[in-house]
């Protein structure tokens, strides 16, 4: 057994002891905001203020996130994709050989999804795990199907950040004036991106192989009885069950699925053609009405589409519940003002600029960011809490804007590997705890950290200033 191996099975050990509900965190992220604000003068009464009138404010952000979740679970569950996930499940040929395998599926996948990612993972390791011939540890399977979101989700077309950047009407008040519009070139299609997304996908695919248990130490689906009920469960593509009566037959026939297509991938045609393509899929309802059409298309009939819609809605609970309380956040640190008049998105502004220097800021605002994530465990809720300071911290330092957004997006993932909040939509497929699998993504966000950090400055030594352009 080598170190990284026994590293992990002692991660697992622990986690599976003491790990508590992603809301939890949240709660903790408010409830130190709103310390920070009263300890340096802000009246309770504008505290108050601040986090209630901030509950709502994101409303259609928070929406834009769960049909990210919806439409990759929709996709991902089309009976064209289940037996294309059967198909492939069947070439690993050992147990470590299949967990690289689910870890390379996800980070691909997740650069264009991670809704689907996740899903598409948790059903390939299902699919996986039902083969007698395969010693696949489950937990390390789940881990690693959890890498798309845990290592490079961010660096891809569900960038939170990038999306929000390039949309300017999702942006919160105050925001577009500091960092303008940065389009996808700016941001995740940088080749230096390209590089640190390449560099992230090589060295978590070592990990996960490597720290997969062999022998006595692994623990297959069987010795997870939730985990079973939820493997057994479509082994291959269901069969709808007949109509019933009269009023069922247009939920069974594809006359409905034909019409609203037509519509849909009619109105994707002019959009794609309209725009430059990098506009058009930069546009994050555009990008959401592309995965419903594609979904509603592959189920065929309205009905496998409606059932797949009702199970994708539980995997956003977490969104739903806990980017109110990301408001909540954004709010307190932007408008709740101190006894001098500052508000602790300035005063965390100035430190920035007083701790950092132009060279020293991507690993600065990196560490920074990372930390804060165990606080706000979210793409696009945390960076609405961090860019209106970190932003103006960089264009005082002249630091280049877009590359800014990668930092955030490359260290924002690391926390996710230990935070339970985004594992939920995949532990619902796998019928596994958080606790089941945070030992092995441990031992990847300890690898993680240097490698991350390194990189972003590395990379950003190569890139120059170039000042916010408004539309």
């Amino acid at each position: 057994m080598n170190v990284l191996e026994r590293l992990a099975l002692r991660s697992a050990a622990f986690a599976e002891r003491w790990f508590p509900d992603a809301w939890v965190f949240a709660v903790l992220g408010v409830l130190v905001v709103a310390a920070c604000a009263l300890g340096f003068g802000a009246s309770p009464r504008d505290t108050v203020q601040a986090f209630g009138g901030g509950f709502w404010s994101l409303i259609p952000f928070t929406m834009q996130m769960a049909f990210v979740v919806i439409g990759g679970y929709v996709v991902a569950t089309a009976p064209a994709i289940a037996r294309l996930i059967g198909r492939i499940a069947r070439w690993p040929r050992s147990g470590r050989g299949a967990i690289a395998f689910v870890a390379l599926a996800s980070m691909l996948t997740s650069l264009l999804s991670w809704g689907f990612s996740l899903v598409f993972a948790g059903l390939l390791v299902r699919a996986l795990a039902r083969r007698d011939d395969l010693d696949m540890d489950y937990r390390a399977a789940g881990a690693a199907a959890y890498l798309g979101l845990g290592a490079v989700w961010a660096m891809g077309l569900s960038s939170s950040a990038a999306q929000l950047q390039a949309n300017p009407a999702s942006m919160p008040p105050g925001l577009l004036p500091i960092t303008g519009v940065l389009p996808f070139r700016q941001t995740i299609l940088l080749w230096q991106s390209v590089v640190l997304t390449g560099a992230l996908v090589l060295v978590s695919l070592a990990v996960a192989y490597f720290t997969a248990p062999r022998g006595s130490a692994v623990r297959t689906v069987r010795d997870f009885p939730d985990a079973l009920d939820a493997v057994g469960v479509v082994a291959k593509p269901q069969a709808l069950p007949p109509p019933t009566r009269p009023g069922d037959w247009l939920e069974h026939s594809p006359l409905l699925t034909i019409a609203l297509s037509l519509l849909g991938f009619g109105w994707l045609y002019l959009e794609f053609t309209g725009k430059p393509l990098l506009s058009a899929i930069a546009n994050l309802n555009t990008y959401n009405f592309l995965f419903l059409s594609l979904g509603l298309l592959l189920h065929w009939r309205p009905r496998s589409f409606l059932d797949a819609v009702s199970r994708a809605v539980p995997s956003t609970a977490g969104v739903l519940i806990q980017f109110p309380l990301y408001g909540g956040i954004a709010m307190l640190l932007t408008h709740a003002a101190g006894a001098d008049g500052h508000t602790l998105a300035h005063r965390l502004s100035t430190l920035f600029v007083q701790v950092a220097s132009h060279d020293t800021f991507a690993v600065v605002m990196g560490s920074y960011s990372a930390v804060l994530g165990f606080f706000v465990p979210s793409g696009g809720g945390k960076w609405l809490v961090e860019a209106p300071y970190v932003m103006q911290a960089a264009n005082e330092l002249q630091f280049h804007l877009g590359w800014a957004v990668q930092v955030y997006n490359g260290a924002e993932a690391l926390p996710n590997l230990v935070n339970p909040f985004w594992m939920l939509p995949l532990l619902g497929v796998l019928g596994l705890k958080a606790r089941d699998i945070v030992g092995f993504t441990f031992v990847q966000l300890l690898v993680h950290i240097p490698l991350v950090l390194g990189l972003l400055w590395l990379l950003g030594t190569t890139l120059a200033y170039i000042p916010p352009v408004l539309p």
